[in-house]
């Protein structure tokens, strides 16, 4: 009996790592295999598209009851006469394979987005009405065979963002701060949009920030391309934050290998220029290609998890790659961690706090910007 039980042990210790091996050497390529569209962008037909005049076609809108952006964890709440709007994009939710961009009427998509809405949208609601649009989305597979298929269903998607957008921005007051965000596949969208339709215009001076998260920001081109700064810290206004999450042992250089073939805001291959790092728990960049002095567990006010605040549960520190490197790694924030120490899924609930109280505070430095320019 023993016998057969150390042999189980070995027979299942080998399994364990073959896999391991396999994942390693082809992991990417396996998950290609089963994550790529299967058809031609041409072969599928693009869904319907949203009419932004109807609150059904957003996720988080003032007139659409169940808001998920209305959410707070105790000890919150979201303000009953917000002073500014925040446009949240969010992120990939649709993961199909027999079509490039994902309807809008695909109840497991609208599930995933209102929770992504409730997690990373909600830090907003203290300062911001909230509005977060349904947008025919391009599949998670875009993102990992590089093709003109993939620009192509990325471009329909953001053409639904602009819209939105459009829509978002004729809604408000003329004169009402904005606050820009977004996740991974919309961070991509939001960037896009703040170069083409937000830089140069009279809603430049309006921009509370930008909170481009979970989409690298290649320095400096893409911040010329925007015609933002970086944010300093938290009393400064009308600048740009960006943010990955790693565990500081996980496979920064895998990741950073396959951030190189992405495209910046002007098309171009992002290589290997360094990364915007703005860190959540100080709210000031580090220097490019340089690390910062990084903030403690204690300097973290509240993580998300499972609708509760959790503090102290991780630091932060930005790499010299560009990388957020969180010190200690959680253990115990949620089921989606990536493999190799990626906590992408958690970029923003990580730092739920930290973010609700970076963008107060830079919504009170709008303000006397704003007075002093008045005034002067």
């Amino acid at each position: 009996m023993a016998r057969r039980f150390l042999v189980i042990v070995a027979v299942l210790a080998t399994l364990v790592l073959a896999a391991a091996i396999t994942w390693r050497l082809a992991g990417q390529r396996l998950v290609t295999l089963a994550l790529a569209p299967t058809v031609a962008f041409a072969d599928s037909p693009a869904p319907p598209a949203p009419r932004y005049s109807a609150p059904s076609a957003w996720i988080a809108h003032p007139q659409l009851p169940g808001n998920p952006a209305l959410f707070a964890p105790e000890g919150y709440r979201p303000a009953p006469a917000p002073a500014a709007a925040a446009f949240f994009v969010p992120p990939t939710a649709f993961f199909g394979r027999t079509s490039w961009n994902a309807p809008l009427d695909d109840p497991q998509v609208n599930q995933r987005l209102d929770r992504y809405v409730e997690a990373q949208a909600s830090p907003f609601n203290g300062i911001a009405e909230v509005w977060a649009p349904r947008y025919r989305q391009a599949t998670f597979g875009s993102f990992l065979r590089p093709s003109a298929d993939s620009e192509r269903a990325l471009d329909l998607a953001y053409a639904d963002v602009v819209a939105a957008f459009d829509a978002f921005v004729a809604a408000q007051p003329a004169d009402r701060p904005l606050i820009l965000a977004g996740h991974s596949q919309g961070a991509r969208h939001l960037l896009r949009l703040v170069a083409g339709r937000v830089r140069g215009t009279p809603l430049a001076g309006r921009i509370v920030a930008v909170y481009a998260i979970g989409w690298p920001v290649a320095l400096p081109a893409d911040l010329d391309s925007l015609g933002l700064p970086p944010c300093a810290g938290r009393e400064q206004a009308g600048c740009l934050l960006s943010w990955q999450s790693f565990a500081a042992d996980g496979d920064l250089a895998g990741f950073l290998k396959g951030v190189e073939p992405l495209r910046r805001v002007d098309g171009e291959p992002f290589g290997r220029a360094p990364m915007l790092c703005v860190n959540p728990l100080t709210g000031a960049a580090a220097p490019p290609g340089a690390a910062d002095a990084g903030a403690p567990a204690e300097a973290n006010a509240g993580a998300l998890r499972e609708k509760a605040l959790v503090p102290r549960l991780t630091g932060a520190r930005c790499a010299a790659s560009g990388l957020l490197l969180l010190d200690p790694a959680p253990r115990d924030i949620g089921p989606y961690v990536l493999p190799n120490g990626n906590f992408h899924v958690y970029d923003i609930s990580l730092f739920w706090a930290a973010v609700r109280a970076d963008a107060e505070a830079r919504l009170m430095a709008h303000a006397a910007r704003t007075l002093r320019d008045t005034a002067g």
